[in-house]
C-alpha cells in the first residue's frame, strides 16, 4: 500500500504543527505515512503552490499560520482545491484572545525577538552535545538530569529531546563490568532517571547497528546472552540506588518517554513538597 501524504505547513519553524502531527501518528502505528515539512511560507503564491501540489498527492495539510491574511488566503484555496486541512494555531489565538479580551500580535514566533527562554534553551543543547555518552563527567553535578543505561536505550535522542526543553542533561552509559562513574553514584536520585527496555526489541536494535556497521551480527553486541547480561546488570545498578527513577522505553517514542520523565519528576517534586514540613517558629 502506497503511504499516504501529510504536509505540514508553517509560517514560522513548523515545530508545532509538526510536534502535534507525530505526537497523533503514534496512535496509527501501523500506518504508512510520508510527512512533508514546509517551514516559513510567508506569502500567498508559496501556500498556493503547495496546496497544488497536495491536491495533486490527496494529501492532508497541517497547518500554523499565525499572520491573518495568509490563514484566510489558505482557507480559501484549501476550499477551491478541495484540500483537506487542520488548522492548528488559529483556533485556539481567537479562544484565547477573547478569554483574555486582547488580540494577538499576530507575528510568526521566529520573528519575535529572542528571549531568556530561547537562549537557556541553546545552552542546555550545548549541555547535552559536551556531556553525552559519559564524556566530561564533572559536569554530572551540574546536570538538571542525568540518563543512564546501556547501549542503545535512546539516551543520546532523549537527552537531545529535553534539551529542547530547556533541561541541561547529561547521559552515561552502563557497561557490563565496568563501575559506573562515582560523579553519577554520589548524585541526589532524584535526579537519575535509569532506562531500561525488552531483551528482544534491544537485540533487534543491536543487531541492525552490527548490519549498518558492517561488524558480523555474531559480536557479542548483537548476542542474546550478553545483552541479558547487560540488561541484568544495569537493572542490579537500577535496585543498588531504589531512589532512582527507571523508565522502560520499550515500544515508546522519543516523545512518549520524554513525558513519562518529566511526569515522574513532577509527581516525585510535588511529593517532597507535600512531605517536608516547615520548622514551626520557636
Amino acid at each position: 500500500m502506497d503511504a499516504k501524504v501529510i504536509y505540514v505547513v508553517s509560517d514560522s519553524t513548523g515545530e508545532t504543527a509538526e510536534r502535534v502531527t507525530r505526537a497523533t501518528l503514534l496512535q496509527f502505528p501501523e500506518a504508512q505515512v510520508r510527512l512533508k515539512i514546509e517551514r516559513r511560507v510567508r506569502d500567498r503564491r508559496g501556500l498556493t503552490a503547495i496546496l497544488q501540489q497536495a491536491a495533486s498527492a490527496e494529501a492532508l495539510v497541517v497547518f500554523t499560520l499565525v499572520r491573518p491574511e495568509l490563514r484566510e488566503h489558505f482557507n480559501e484555496e484549501a476550499e477551491r482545491l478541495e484540500v483537506p486541512h487542520v488548522d492548528v494555531i488559529g483556533s485556539l489565538l481567537s479562544h484565547i484572545g477573547r478569554h483574555l479580551d486582547e488580540d494577538p500580535v499576530n507575528i510568526p514566533s521566529a520573528e519575535m525577538p529572542l528571549s531568556a527562554e530561547y537562549f537557556r534553551r541553546v545552552e542546555a543543547i550545548e549541555f547535552a552535545v559536551k556531556s553525552d555518552d559519559g564524556k566530561e563527567p564533572r559536569n554530572l553535578n551540574k546536570a538538571d538530569l542525568v540518563l543512564c543505561g546501556v547501549s542503545r536505550t535512546s539516551k543520546t535522542p532523549l537527552s537531545t529531546y529535553l534539551a529542547g526543553r530547556g533541561l541541561k542533561v547529561a547521559n552515561v552509559p552502563l557497561v557490563l563490568g565496568v563501575e559506573p562513574p562515582k560523579e553519577l553514584l554520589e548524585l541526589p536520585g532524584f535526579r537519575v532517571i535509569g532506562l531500561t527496555i525488552g531483551v528482544d526489541q534491544l537485540l533487534d536494535i543491536r543487531k541492525h547497528r552490527l548490519q549498518q556497521l558492517g561488524m558480523p551480527p555474531d559480536a557479542n553486541y548483537g548476542l542474546r546472552d550478553h545483552v541479558k547480561a547487560e540488561l541484568e546488570y544495569a537493572h542490579q545498578i537500577f535496585r543498588d540506588h531504589p531512589d532512582w527513577v527507571v523508565v522502560d522505553v520499550t515500544n515508546c517514542a522519543i516523545e512518549e518517554t520524554a513525558t513519562i520523565i518529566l511526569e515522574a519528576l513532577k509527581d516525585r517534586d510535588e511529593l517532597r513538597r507535600l512531605t517536608i514540613r516547615p520548622e514551626k517558629p520557636v
